[in-house]
This record gives structure tokens, C-alpha cells and sequence, in this order.
């Protein structure tokens, strides 16, 4: 067998491979969509027939949209938290060399190592002796922990291909370092901020096991009512939320996906 007919084989055989992954992936998500229109009390396939009961009971205030609420509100403030600090963290250690770099980064982006059960409790021990147990506060402070190595990770990669002779001309021009940040630095890794805001907006949205540790019965979110559902009575609405989150999400990937291209264009090297 000759070497091209090898690599051609190779090729497509990691293609079907990764297709075959894909759909392992997906075809779950897809399966429960059918669902969520049933018209019957309960789940079942086949469907008994076409219904958007569960929608109409997803859109009462209690207990769904309520809960949508309070995860919205917990996101949107944890985000912007995460956002400001991890920006500032990122300037910082890319703009620094000092000893122990490294080891600063570990700790910024160790919530994404360590397991979240794990985070929950130590931060459940450490809030109670805070009086931030069944507060917004605590879980928005708890989310902004979850988000910030996102926003680290995204905008440091903005930063490394980011051309520093700007920052040179810019102070040569007699800018002041605030000045510089903001007309010159700013605007080119904006795209990277706003990526790893998406991305510590959709940790906080979808989180439930700190929720469950620090959330008292008014700070439930949505992750939380999906899990209380799931236990107490397996209620179609809860298929049809899964189902608008799924939509929620792929349209917030795909709003990545534009700030990931239009970040690669503003970063690439202007020929002259």
C-alpha cells in the first residue's frame, strides 16, 4: 500500500472518528428537544401528540421565571467582577516580570483545576464565618472566583499577540500610560475581554453545586430549580427550560466564535 493511500485513509478515518464523537455528543441534546412539545403529563416516546403546554408553564412567574431572574443578576454582576479583575490580572502579570510568576498564575487558575465540589465547601466554610451564606453577594463573590481564570486565560492570549511597538509609539508620542491602555491597548483586546466574559457568563449561569452549598430559598437560580425538579417530580417544563438553554447557549458560542475571528483579524500583523 503506497504512502498516499495510507494518509488518505488516515484522513478519513479521523474524520469519521471525530464525527462519530461529535454525535456521541449531541444526539442526547437533540433527543430531549421532541420532548419538550409533548402533549402529555409525563415522558414518554412516542409523543402522545403536539403541545406547547410546557413552554406556557415554563413562562409563569413561579417557579421558572423567578429563578431565571436571580441567575441573570447573579451572571451579569459575577461577570462584570470577573471581567474587571481578570483583565487587570492578566496586564499585569503579562506587563511584570517578577519571581514567582508562575506560581501567581496557578492560583488565579486554580478554580479550574481544583473540583468544583471541592471549591464549594471551602468557600461555604470560609462565607459562613463571613455572614454571606444566602446572599446575592456571596454568590455573586463565588462566581466572580469561577469566572476570573476565563478571563485571564482569554485576554493573556490577546496580550501575547499583541504588538508592542504600539505601546512604544504611543509613549513616544507623549501618552500617558492610562491614555495608552485606553486608545491604544484597549480597543485590540477587547475581543479577548469580551470572549472571557461569555465565557465566566456561562459558568455562572449554569452553575448549580456552590449554589446549592451558599443559596439560601430566595437565591435560587435556574441550575438549582432544574435539580430540585429532577428530584422531586420529573416534570416536562423542565425539558423545555433544558431546551432554551441549549438555544441559549449555541447562540452565545456562536457570539465567541465572531469575537474569537475578529480578534484574529485585529491581532494580525499589518504587512507595509
Amino acid at each position: 500500500m503506497s504512502d498516499t493511500a495510507v494518509e488518505k485513509i488516515a484522513h478519513y478515518g479521523l474524520r469519521v472518528f471525530v464525527l462519530l464523537g461529535c454525535l456521541f455528543l449531541i444526539v442526547p441534546l437533540i433527543a430531549i428537544i421532541p420532548v419538550s412539545f409533548s402533549s402529555g403529563s409525563f415522558l414518554s416516546y412516542p409523543l402522545p401528540g403536539f403541545s406547547l403546554q410546557w413552554y406556557e408553564k415554563v413562562l409563569q412567574p413561579d417557579p421558572w421565571i423567578y429563578a431565571l431572574k436571580n441567575s441573570a443578576i447573579i451572571a451579569v454582576c459575577s461577570t462584570i467582577f470577573a471581567t474587571a479583575l481578570g483583565t487587570l490580572a492578566a496586564y499585569g502579570l503579562t506587563v511584570s516580570d517578577f519571581k514567582g510568576r508562575g506560581f501567581v498564575l496557578a492560583i488565579v487558575i486554580s478554580p479550574l483545576v481544583v473540583p468544583i465540589v471541592v471549591v464549594a465547601l471551602g468557600v461555604y466554610f470560609a462565607f459562613a464565618q463571613m455572614g454571606l451564606v444566602g446572599t446575592y453577594f456571596g454568590i455573586i463573590l463565588a462566581h466572580t472566583a469561577l469566572g476570573v481564570p476565563f478571563v485571564v486565560i482569554t485576554v493573556l492570549a490577546s496580550l501575547r499577540s499583541f504588538d508592542r511597538q504600539l505601546v512604544r509609539a504611543s509613549a513616544s508620542l507623549g501618552s500617558r500610560p492610562l491614555t495608552t491602555f485606553r486608545e491604544v491597548t484597549f480597543p485590540l483586546i477587547a475581543p479577548g475581554m469580551m470572549s472571557g466574559a461569555l465565557f465566566a457568563f456561562i459558568t455562572s449561569f449554569d452553575e448549580a453545586i456552590v449554589v446549592i452549598f451558599l443559596a439560601g430559598p430566595q437565591q435560587t437560580t435556574l441550575p438549582r430549580q432544574l435539580f430540585a425538579g429532577l428530584r422531586d417530580q420529573l416534570d416536562p417544563s423542565i425539558i423545555a427550560v433544558s431546551t432554551l438553554l441549549i438555544l441559549f447557549t449555541l447562540s452565545l458560542l456562536c457570539a465567541l466564535e465572531f469575537l474569537r475571528r475578529r480578534s484574529a483579524r485585529l491581532m494580525r500583523p499589518v504587512e507595509g
